[in-house]
């Protein structure tokens, strides 16, 4: 089903965006040309507008729209950024990152979903997307400095790796908590005193894992 054949469900997926609180006018505008349907499982198409989190192949989920747009409008995106994304899963964040941003580089353990996402991506001609199949958590030094980073699985604590890699100026976000259970979106912003934290909301994501996957 595209999504062009259930307009009711497009309306009702803006409406509950700007009834939670996004207001950023491009945020909005880039989660409804973005077809999210193509980024989920054909058994769940029908559910693809619903707020909610949807499973995809390697154990993985695709993030509620909310919590996409959310964490996107988190991190004041403008076309001249290059944003690094750790956790490619469907390719749907970075489709929507591609949008509003000037690069993304995203990263995913788990060869099958990165090849998935990279024909996704490509297909939707998200030119301005580089999908790695790497360690998200263990980056090679040569990679960086970056504009925006966005962490898309949880992690107990932001890996340090990662905070040296923003610019002056540079946003992080990241869930951070336990693993099984709940965490709180945190946002760090880089200035020239140093680093500024601030917690947002509570959220559920599958765990950051190290390392690259033997299989799948």
């Amino acid at each position: 089903m595209t999504s062009d054949q259930h307009p009711p469900e497009k309306m009702m997926f803006q409406l509950t965006l700007r009834r939670r609180g996004i207001s950023d006018q491009a945020v909005l505008r880039t989660m409804e040309a973005v077809p999210r349907e193509l980024f989920v499982d054909e058994a769940d198409r029908d559910g693809a507008y619903r707020d909610s989190a949807l499973p995809i192949a390697c154990g993985q989920t695709i993030s509620q729209p909310f919590v996409v747009a959310y964490m996107t409008e988190q991190l004041q995106l403008q076309k001249r950024h290059r944003v690094l994304e750790i956790g490619t899963g469907s390719g749907y964040q970075a489709a929507v990152l591609s949008r509003l941003a000037g690069q993304v580089l995203t990263v995913e353990r788990y060869r099958k979903l990165a090849d998935t996402a990279r024909a996704r991506l490509e297909k939707l001609e998200c030119h301005n997307v580089e999908v790695m199949l790497g360690d998200g958590l263990d980056l090679p030094p040569n990679i960086g400095p970056f504009d925006r980073i966005i962490v898309t699985a949880a992690v107990e604590q932001i890996p340090e790796n990662l905070v040296e890699r923003l610019e002056v100026g540079g946003i992080l976000i990241a869930p951070v908590g336990p693993h099984q259970g709940v965490q709180t979106l945190i946002r760090l912003t880089r200035t020239e005193a140093g680093i500024e934290r601030k917690e947002l909301v509570d959220v559920r994501f599958v765990p950051a894992l190290p390392g690259v996957a033997r299989e799948l």
